[in-house]
């Protein structure tokens, strides 16, 4: 797979202006991948262009025009859906059937939008004057920049880039450096299904800053700007938008906490717990466990029976049969994780299990970490205060309800949270208590397309999924009629 891939602008595969290019590996053994295409502001600048002229075709087709061509997208999605989750395997590293999964998911943004997109009504609103009629209508914010991460590849653009288009918005794409080939084998696809040239545009490139540079440039043009990714890309991207009085839909870190209360059911609380930490992209994932609160009265058992499997958990190349945990997605990262467990150890944290990084055959040319457990974390910790992004547990014991309430807010971030227990009084505390946009009740597989998801605090700004993640890309006008 080591030849060029290009980028899709108004509907073409096009090279950077340039002629750069930058080499892609698989982070499971270092292997060349391809040549993406490197592009810059100037790529951009032409990304604009052409999304900019689409705008005036694809806001004015009907939205049940619209959704057909998104549901015929779905279609196409679900058929690729072993080749895409090959790409996503191959340069994002998670496991084969877990990327199957991710690709099946995302392919359910495209419908969930096409039906909300036919539902955008404004109102004909009763008035206060004889002699005057009142009324609102929705129309679509513009050109929108897009910007995603590598963790789910395909999920992350659907997400975004459904119900952009569904409101009738055009779209450029700055998809994560290390994870371009599953966003261009999707552009590939919105253009096999007669979505119009220039309506969804790609542009890869190994350096993000002249890519968001020149989303700003045009701010008459491109009026909104959609990123996932970190607090403090998050923020620097804020202050530009708001210096053009740009819209702004944010989801940033996370640093999510699990509270395990005492009632809660044994069993299925620790399989739960497993699957939200270590089967989500190997806890490379802003909605992961981060910080594992368990009632002090089965905390020991807890640890026992959740580090068991852990320790059953099979770590390998996505492709390998039986694979539940990859490689983390960069050397980088790698050391980072490694570096946050030393320092742990070193203020007192127990290693239950794990707590190195893999270096055996045939882990040796991968950027591999061992499962790890680690007990008795304190909230002062660099470990508690930060997101770990990797597949390493942290246990923090409790004592009660406030307590643990308390120190679960005790965060700058507000993306997910999630609650343990059998007492419905419990939970619904829990739920009014808990500064989080997400909250998981005695379930550990996450968010649906039905109900928005978005952060409070430092985690973000807007929401996406549900009706709501429509809304996101609508601008709502006002009239009044004089009849005299």
């Amino acid at each position: 797979m080591s030849n060029i891939k290009q980028m899709i602008i108004d509907g073409q595969r096009v090279a950077a202006k340039t002629g750069r290019t930058y080499a892609l590996h698989n982070p499971a053994n270092g292997t060349l991948l391809a040549q993406i295409s490197d592009g810059d502001g100037d790529d951009v600048e032409v990304a604009i262009a052409s999304a900019h002229k689409a705008l005036g075709i694809w806001s004015k087709i009907p939205a049940k025009q619209r959704g057909i061509l998104m549901k015929k997208a779905e279609h196409l999605l679900q058929e690729r859906a072993v080749d895409i989750a090959r790409l996503i395997t191959l340069e994002n590293g998670k496991p084969f059937e877990e990327a199957q999964q991710e690709v099946l998911f995302s392919s359910g943004y495209l419908s969930w939008f096409a039906e909300e997109g036919r539902r955008a009504y404004g109102d004909w609103i009763p008035s206060p004057y004889p002699h005057k009629r009142l009324l609102t209508l929705v129309k679509p914010v513009g050109v929108v920049a897009a910007i995603t991460p590598w963790n789910f590849p395909a999920n992350m653009i659907t997400r975004k880039i459904a119900p952009a288009i569904a409101a009738g918005c055009t779209v450029v794409l700055k998809p994560a450096d290390t994870t371009p080939l599953t966003a261009l084998a999707l552009g590939e696809i919105f253009i096999e299904a007669g979505i119009p040239a220039g309506v969804f545009n790609i542009v890869t490139a190994k350096d993000p800053a002249p890519i968001s540079e020149a989303f700003f440039r045009y701010p008459e043009i491109v009026r909104m700007i959609t990123f996932t990714g970190s607090v403090r890309v998050g923020k620097l991207l804020a202050q530009k938008a708001a210096e053009r009085v740009m819209r702004v839909d944010l989801e940033l870190g996370g640093n999510a906490p699990v509270i395990v209360y005492d009632d809660a059911d044994f069993e299925k609380a620790v399989d739960n717990v497993l699957a939200i930490k270590f089967l989500r992209v190997g806890g490379e994932s802003c909605i992961c466990a981060n910080r594992i609160y368990v009632q002090a009265s089965i905390y020991d058992k807890f640890i026992a029976a959740f580090s068991k499997k852990v320790q059953q958990l099979k770590v390998g190349d996505g492709f390998m049969s039986g694979a539940q945990i990859g490689p983390l997605i960069t050397q980088v990262a790698l050391q980072r994780v490694a570096a946050l467990v030393d320092e742990t150890k070193q203020r007192g944290g127990c290693i239950v299990t794990g707590g190195h990084v893999l270096t055996s055959v045939p882990y040796q040319q991968g950027n591999f970490y061992t499962p790890t457990v680690i007990a008795d974390c304190q909230d002062d910790w660099p470990i508690a205060q930060q997101e770990i992004f990797g597949p390493v547990a942290c246990f923090y014991k409790f004592s009660n309800i406030e307590e643990v309430l308390a120190r679960a807010n005790h965060s700058v971030y507000g993306l997910a949270a999630y609650v343990f227990s059998q007492d419905m009084a419990k939970i619904i505390r829990s739920i009014e208590s808990l500064e989080y946009g997400f909250i998981g009740v005695n379930d550990g597989q996450g968010y649906t397309h039905e109900i928005p998801v978005g952060g409070l605090k430092e985690s973000g700004i807007g929401r996406e999924g549900g009706k709501q993640g429509l809304w996101s890309y609508l601008e709502v006008q006002s009239a009044v009629i004089n009849l005299e």
